[in-house]
């Protein structure tokens, strides 16, 4: 008997070596971390509850100076917080992959542009960048100006009563997505609210499959509970991409392409005849054998996802803070005055530029509370990061949150000051030390447009509302998932200005 517990016991410790002290694990492991446990190394850290993790990240980025690792054999993953690391990755297609986690987004997303690589990445970003030109962003700024009548609308109906602001963003949000770059009306559709509860539960499934490995290879994961329910979730989002591609292929029979193209090797050149649906490149590239229809669902997909769920959470966080600062709520309004006058006219595309100031509120708001909080590549060959050897196969997981939070680049790094973002207070700025829609050469497509359609939301409601307090900054608890959420309500108090 003790023999045979001895031998139980060298085994273990044979197979402790051999799994955390390879070359690989070595190079890892002599990077700062947690606790490494026997065997498993990292792999009971991670196991957290959504709340739970999120708070041990800030924990982690407190103890370690930009650059932290964990290892779970066979894998092994650095985070990093600082902008010349962040550097190195992002500046250009280099390290351009993405890391295996976004298999978890595949039956999801398939290829599409965020979870996509190499030519293939390549190609569609080809075709979908002149959806987001200038002239085709001066016809959407009226669009999501009439779309945010009607949430200023909603906002009317419960004014002088705190409301839990994200599920009226995320209506807001939907609607200026579909209407603008798929050219499709959403109240014609009645699945819109089951679509962005399956998008909640989509990402409350990957979080749980990112931190248990065991659920990584997909013939086990398919055979789990989880599996199951996310197959019942896919359902309804493709079913609800499909009815909007639906609708626009018929609207096309009905009138024709709103472009026209010449497709050559280095993009397409259109014209613009009516208004430009993002779907209608899509489309026209379909007909022209560039993408298939698979193709299609695969980026309307992505960018129904992206184009709703980051700009609400955005706006969710940026009216939070701007209900606890009356100070900074007055300056915007004094701003828009300026513009405006006592006038009710419409927001016009060349209003924009004039809002300065609330550029810099909304900046900084998404400094302190960025919608995409992380990204993760993949380290394909041996790198050097903070002067640690890292080898190829890693992951590399860029903290966006906790960048955005060292002292060492924002003074008072929890306040929310607007004035940072100046032009005399932005001057000598690392250029990777804030970056809300990533940076370099996979940096957010539509950014232009969705700082145009916070603008054009947070202007609106300053112009008609006042907002008091009721979530504070410090009643915030993220839980993980795709975008930042609050675990819970985000409640603001919307009461309308005198005339």
């Amino acid at each position: 008997m003790i023999l045979y517990l001895l031998g139980i016991i060298i085994f273990l410790y044979i197979l402790h070596i051999a799994l955390n002290y390879n070359e690989r694990a070595r190079l890892i492991r002599k990077i700062p971390g947690p606790r490494d446990d026997f065997i498993v190394g990292n792999g009971w850290t991670v196991i957290r509850t959504p709340v739970e993790i999120m708070k041990m990240g800030k924990e982690l980025c407190n103890i370690f100076n930009g650059i932290f690792r964990v290892w779970i054999w066979p894998m092994g993953a650095v985070f990093i917080y600082n902008p010349e690391d962040i550097e190195i990755i992002m500046s250009s297609m280099k390290y351009g992959e993405k890391s295996l986690i976004y298999k978890i987004l595949k039956p999801w997303l398939r290829d599409g542009l965020l979870v996509s690589n190499g030519a293939k990445w390549q190609e569609r970003r080809k075709i979908l960048t002149p959806a987001f030109h200038f002239n085709i962003l001066k016809q959407f700024c009226d669009i999501i100006e009439e779309n945010s009548y009607r949430f200023l609308d909603s906002l009317k109906e419960t004014a002088g009563k705190p409301i839990d602001i994200v599920p009226v963003l995320s209506e807001f949000t939907l609607n200026s997505i579909c209407e603008t770059a798929m050219g499709t009306q959403l109240s014609e559709m009645n699945t819109a609210k089951s679509y962005k509860t399956a998008i909640y539960d989509i990402g409350t499934i990957f979080y749980k499959r990112f931190v248990r490995m065991y659920l990584y290879p997909d013939f086990i994961f398919n055979l789990s509970p989880m599996g199951r329910l996310q197959n019942k979730y896919l359902k309804v989002v493709h079913g609800f991409t499909e009815n909007v591609i639906q609708q626009r292929r018929e609207y096309i029979e009905r009138h024709g392409l709103n472009i026209n193209e010449d497709y050559d090797d280095d993009s397409y050149v259109y014209k613009k005849k009516k208004k430009t649906a993002m779907l209608d490149l899509l489309l026209s590239a379909e007909k022209e054998g560039h993408i298939d229809r698979i193709g299609v669902q695969e980026e309307v997909d992505t960018f129904m996802f992206e184009g709703h769920d980051t700009t609400a959470s955005g706006l969710t966080y940026c009216f939070m803070l701007l209900a606890n600062h009356k100070e900074i709520q007055d300056k915007i309004f004094e701003e828009l005055k300026d513009i405006f006058g006592d006038s009710d006219r419409p927001i016009k595309m060349e209003d924009l530029p004039k809002m300065k100031y609330l550029e810099c509120c909304i900046k900084e708001s998404l400094r302190l509370y960025p919608p995409v909080h992380f990204i993760s590549r993949n380290i394909n060959e041996e790198t050097v990061l903070s002067n640690y050897t890292v080898p190829a196969g890693t992951f590399c997981h860029i903290i966006i949150l906790h960048l955005h939070l060292r002292e060492d680049l924002f003074k008072n790094a929890q306040k929310f000051d607007p004035d940072r973002f100046l032009p005399e207070n932005s001057v000598g700025r690392h250029p990777y030390s804030y970056i809300p829609f990533s940076a370099g050469p996979r940096n957010c497509i539509g950014q232009k447009f969705a700082m145009m359609e916070m603008k054009i939301a947070v202007a609106n409601v300053m112009r008609k509302f006042e907002l008091s307090p009721v979530t504070r900054p410090c009643d915030i608890t993220f839980t993980a998932d795709l975008v930042l959420r609050n675990d819970g309500p985000v409640l603001v108090n919307f009461i309308k200005r005198d005339k």
